[in-house]
């Protein structure tokens, strides 16, 4: 019987997100791991992974709203928007943005935030972003020095809050102000772009130097209902050797958790769908009709998990289809999950 569940982990800065799934994929010693929504390596925070069939509910989790602390530097602008990039203009910062960021208040800021950038707005990713141009990701034409155009997208801001400011001065006479914030905001939103844009509004630019995902719809490491603790993890150098015959060092995450550790920790797929979907409980008969793609009399609001008894499992439960409503009072499954207890 092919093991099946959701993890919470808590990313490691300097990886990339196909590291911690690597990571997960090894300890478990499992093919079918994946990840809901990509973190650059400079981030840190909640990934939300799953292994064997529960990968196919991560559609319906990457798509869920998110919450980010940032502090973002404004006076400066890099070439990625974020601390990892070269800085614009050779790094010199002109007499003026330093009139400028000195004349920064928390309140002006606040009212920018506010007024600009909360709502729905058409925000343009950053270059070095992973959206797709031609089938390729953006980052790798960046990186090889190509131009990328990339169009504005409809995105959402719940929140964006000041939490605090302070003004970072250098040797060398540069000024700085670093904003710490919180951003709650819809999926496929590009916290880079943010800091990017408040700082061009600003005529000051702008960059992000941390940032952390602290939650994907309701799986939140800050204030944790899920029952289920984050899986950490640690960053190890490794060598290997390379095309050209010579040694390449290059980084890897490795949990901090061993496999049983990480298959203790994990929650089931019905668990992971009653915090992502709405829920709908059908009968076994419905459940072998959906097994076989046909419909069900039901109406749906939208997108629906539905979940079948299983008296052998420990939830008496589990996650039968996802849903969604075809024409009036019908639903058809769009997903089909196999009930592990008859494996």
């Amino acid at each position: 019987m092919e093991t099946s569940g959701v993890l919470l982990v808590d990313k490691p800065q300097g990886v990339t997100s196909h590291d911690v799934v690597a990571a997960v994929r090894s300890t478990l010693r499992m093919r079918r791991v994946g990840h809901a929504g990509t973190l650059d390596p400079m981030a840190t925070g909640m990934l939300v992974v799953a292994y064997g069939q529960a990968t196919r509910l991560l559609n319906a989790i990457v798509g869920q709203d998110k919450t980010y602390l940032a502090t973002m530097r404004l006076g400066m602008a890099t070439t990625t928007d974020d601390a990892e990039g070269d800085p614009l203009d050779g790094g010199v910062q002109t007499p003026q943005v330093r009139r400028r960021v000195a004349d920064l208040t928390g309140t002006r800021l606040e009212e920018i935030m506010r007024d600009r950038f909360t709502g729905f707005i058409d925000q343009v990713p950053d270059a070095f972003s992973a959206v797709k141009v031609d089938g390729r990701r953006a980052y790798e034409l960046a990186r090889r020095g190509e131009k990328v155009d990339l169009k504005p997208r409809r995105i959402h801001i719940a929140g964006y809050d000041l939490l605090t400011s302070r003004q970072v001065a250098t040797d060398g006479g540069d000024l700085y102000l670093d904003c710490d914030v919180r951003v709650t905001c819809s999926s496929g939103t590009f916290i880079r772009a943010l800091a990017r844009d408040l700082g061009e509004l600003l005529q000051v630019g702008g960059h992000l130097t941390m940032l952390r995902r602290t939650r994907v719809g309701r799986f939140d490491l800050e204030a944790d209902g899920t029952g289920v603790r984050a899986l950490t993890g640690h960053v190890e150098a490794y060598t290997r050797i390379g095309r050209d015959g010579g040694q390449v060092t290059r980084r890897r995450m490795v949990l901090d958790q061993d496999r049983q550790e990480v298959l203790a920790a994990a929650m089931t797929p019905a668990h992971a769908a009653r915090l992502t979907l709405p829920v709908v409980r059908i009968d076994r008969a419905q459940a072998g009709i959906l097994s076989h793609g046909g419909f069900l009399d039901i109406r749906l609001d939208g997108p629906t998990a539905a979940l079948a008894p299983a008296p052998g499992l420990p939830e008496g439960e589990y996650l039968c289809a996802l849903l969604s409503a075809r024409g009036s009072g019908r639903a058809k499954p769009d997903v089909v999950f196999a009930c592990p207890a008859d494996e």
